[in-house]
């Protein structure tokens, strides 16, 4: 009896194990328009090492002041990965979560930083050459959360043709009436590198700010070019981050732009992204199918 208890434990983890994916934390690549190297980290699904199967791929983008372990250690992003995926609730992905510092993930208003291109040109190339990627818009999309939702939004929508589904969490967008009322210090603090040194109130409404924005991106984007993505936007009911999040929903309902928006009870905290990320999974993964 002892002999079959522990014959049954010993496959129970070696099935639990195989179940697993790979993950490769803070791996780098050498930027030359960034001039530095960049860190990412990898998860690679259960099966990778023993098959040569190429994998659709989910880039998956931080918040403000984490780095590409932020989704890793505090969002448990292997552990649910690998749950929705043996549960058959998410199709077996490659996900990418690059460092991104507090870029926003955009081109700055004085061209010093250019994490767009930086994104699009090489991270999104070496990924493809490094990885069994299925490297085609229908196998790839991108999510992120706060600062990285507005990330994952912008590249979405600013490269239509690369992405088939975005998914942005709590995302960091913002209304017109609250650019203009952000407080000087915070806009100096947060703001100013990226879009301009000294601007009060209303000047902050520049068109480099404009085009980054996601509430602007909708009004002023061709409304054919918008539902190339498929969209999943979540925004906690208590997040201080839902009245852009609601401006947004608003926007693409006059343009009619196809899109899932969920609100639920919550605030801007990792135990809201950690419950959002099961869904985001299955979202994606319901877009790479055919």
């Amino acid at each position: 009896m002892r002999v079959l208890t522990f014959i049954v434990a010993v496959f129970g983890f070696v099935l639990a194990n195989a179940q697993q994916g790979l993950l490769k934390e803070s791996l780098k690549i050498k930027s030359a328009i960034l001039g530095k190297e960049v860190e990412y980290s990898v998860y690679l699904p259960a099966g990778y090492d023993a098959t040569n199967r190429r994998y659709p791929v989910l880039y998956l983008l931080h918040g403000y002041t984490d780095d590409e372990t932020g989704w890793t250690q505090f969002g448990e992003a292997q552990h649910i990965a690998d749950k929705a995926i043996a549960a058959g609730d998410a199709t077996a992905m490659i996900i990418v979560m690059p460092d991104a510092g507090i870029s926003w993930y955009i081109n700055s208003y004085d061209g010093k930083v250019k994490y767009e291109d930086f994104f699009v040109k090489e991270l999104i190339p070496h990924i493809d050459a490094g990885f069994r990627t299925r490297p085609t818009k229908e196998f790839r999309a991108v999510a992120g959360l706060s600062m990285g939702g507005h990330g994952s939004f912008l590249m979405a929508t600013r490269h239509p043709d690369l992405f088939v589904a975005c998914a942005p969490l709590s995302g960091a967008f913002w209304t017109e009436a609250e650019v203009v009322a952000t407080p000087d210090d915070t806009y100096a603090n947060i703001f100013a590198h990226l879009y301009g040194e000294g601007l009060k109130g209303a000047e902050r409404f520049t068109p480099h700010f404009r085009s980054y924005s996601g509430v602007e991106i909708v009004k002023d984007g061709k409304a054919e070019d918008l539902k190339k993505v498929k969209y999943y936007i979540d925004c906690g009911d208590d997040d201080f981050l839902i009245e852009g999040n609601m401006a947004l929903h608003l926007e693409m309902k006059k343009k009619d732009i196809p899109h899932e928006f969920r609100v639920r009870d919550g605030v801007h905290d990792w135990t809201y992204w950690r419950t959002a990320l099961p869904d985001v999974l299955k979202f994606v993964s319901a877009s790479f199918h055919r």
